[in-house]
């Protein structure tokens, strides 16, 4: 793929990722994240809120509210519908397709001033941070590499990192028809080709980092994800 064209993708891909962060911006704005709601009524609120905003009626993976115990479960278990509590941890996890780009992005909320969640959710971007820094400095890292490293970090710093994978591939919707669901798609053990490279189609691959962060004693945890490989700022 020509120069021009891979800085269209991406421009393409920083404009999506600006507005999830407004959608997410403006569910805290709009306080639609409160005691008393469901996950699935919050859900269903943001999803509303994303077609008010931008046209948005198509994600790209099943949108996600997690609150209190339920933040201890991986993307892939459907707990039980929850109610937010007064003093409680919720976090967000949506991949709106605006155009024919995905965006995949994450976020954690705390409702009260609880220590110890405050903790886990000021833990989450700090450890993104670090991990991207990893990546930036090593042209060869594999998946795999990534995975452990961020595995090993957070052990270090205290917190559990129980999901089976740290990130995934992001592109046009829908990038796995391309990318397909080998584990090389994924920042996960086994994902053992070089995270920089090109895709089938030919073009440059990009990634989307996750963190997922559990305090197992105190029963909840907390999630951030966002662009990895491609951005507008420090």
């Amino acid at each position: 793929m020509d120069a021009i064209a891979e800085l269209g993708r991406v421009s393409a891909l920083l404009d999506a990722e600006a507005k999830a962060e407004a959608l997410f911006d403006e569910v805290i704005t709009r306080g639609l994240i409160a005691p008393g709601q469901t996950e699935s009524a919050v859900s269903d609120a943001v999803r509303d809120l994303a077609e008010e905003m931008f046209g948005i009626r198509r994600f790209w993976h099943k949108r996600i509210v997690r609150a209190g115990v339920n933040t201890l479960e991986p993307y892939s278990a459907n707990p039980p519908d929850r109610v937010v509590g007064e003093d409680d941890i919720c976090f967000l996890d949506f991949g709106p397709i605006f155009g024919e780009w995905e965006a995949d992005f994450g976020r954690t909320y705390v409702l009260g001033d609880d220590p110890a969640k405050l903790a886990v959710r000021d833990a989450l971007e700090p450890l993104w941070r670090q991990g991207r820094d990893l990546f930036d400095a090593d042209p060869d890292i594999t998946g795999e590499q990534l995975y452990a490293w961020i595995v090993d970090r957070a052990a270090a710093l205290g917190w559990e990192f129980s999901a089976p994978i740290a990130g995934h591939l992001v592109g046009e919707f829908p990038h796995k028809q391309i990318s397909g669901t080998a584990v090389t798609s994924y920042i996960a053990p086994g994902s053992d080709t070089p995270m920089r490279r090109l895709d089938p189609a030919g073009r440059a691959c990009h990634w989307i980092l996750e963190i997922h962060l559990i305090d197992r004693d105190r029963g909840f945890g907390g999630f951030f994800e966002q662009l990895l490989d491609v951005r507008t700022s420090v």
